[in-house]
């Protein structure tokens, strides 16, 4: 029994999405969560169904997700506290209280990793009054696909029942070892790095004309803020060589 595996991302099949709020500007705020039944397939998976076990405390409130340790032969627990629905009050604080415990064992944790979901929506897809999405937004009909690397979510697409892409978020996650690889691949790798910038440049700029229908010569003065700040350049190459752990520890953050 290996709990690591506990926090291993969960299969993008695993997850669900529904719709969180829809603002003025004809976006909607997608969600990602998980069922409980997600958490308890994990918990048999990775520790088997005879070595955990749940306990419910303050009217469902909280819940205790225990693990059976054999080496110290006896129960470790991790407890969390869930929130009130409007409707079936006690069996959603149970299924709540449940999923939070679960994610202190890590399960579905990197759920709190998954960018902001922002969809624009189509004429036929929202409410304007209400604004609330309509049956033509066919949300539980689209495709999801995610990469990691390292269990880390690098992308996230989403395509839509005619298969036109709705949604798609990148993130670029160098690793490097000094030792194995050579100046000629840490230049490829400044060179993939500024190519994802601009990209990023790219896909920003365009989703703030689209949002705020940002007038043409502030949109070019943005992309000419990008490419000033587009970082990597031969001299940076030249010097930041002699320390690619500084560089890797620099930009992760993207």
């Amino acid at each position: 029994m290996d709990l690591k595996n506990l926090t291993k991302p969960l299969d993008i099949t695993e997850i669900d999405f529904r719709v969180q709020s829809v603002n003025g500007g004809w976006y909607a705020t997608i969600l990602a969560y998980k069922d409980a039944r997600v958490d308890m397939n994990r918990l048999d998976e990775v520790v088997w169904p005879l070595n955990w076990k749940r306990e419910h405390t303050r009217d469902n409130k909280n819940c205790i997700v225990s693990i059976w340790d054999n080496e110290k032969n006896h129960w470790v627990s991790k407890e969390d506290t869930g929130t009130e629905s409007n409707t079936e009050a006690e069996k959603w604080l149970a299924s709540d209280s449940f999923k939070r415990a679960c994610f202190n064992w890590g399960i579905g944790r990197e759920l709190y990793d998954y960018p902001v979901i922002q969809v624009k929506l189509k004429d036929k897809e929202w409410d304007k009054a209400t604004k609330k999405t309509t049956w033509d937004f066919k949300l539980k009909s689209w495709t999801w696909e995610s990469w990691y690397q390292e269990w880390i979510l690098i992308k996230l697409v989403a395509t839509d029942e005619t298969w036109e892409k709705r949604f798609s978020f990148s993130r670029w996650v160098p690793t490097w070892d000094k030792d194995k690889y050579t100046k000629k691949d840490f230049e490829e790798l400044a060179t993939s790095f500024n190519e994802w910038w601009l990209e990023l440049a790219r896909q920003h700029i365009k989703e703030q004309q689209e949002k705020f229908e940002v007038p043409a010569d502030k949109i070019k003065k943005m992309w000419e803020i990008f490419k000033a700040n587009q970082a990597i350049t031969q001299d940076d190459i030249n010097s930041l060589w002699k320390d690619a752990e500084w560089f890797t520890k620099e930009i992760k953050w993207f």
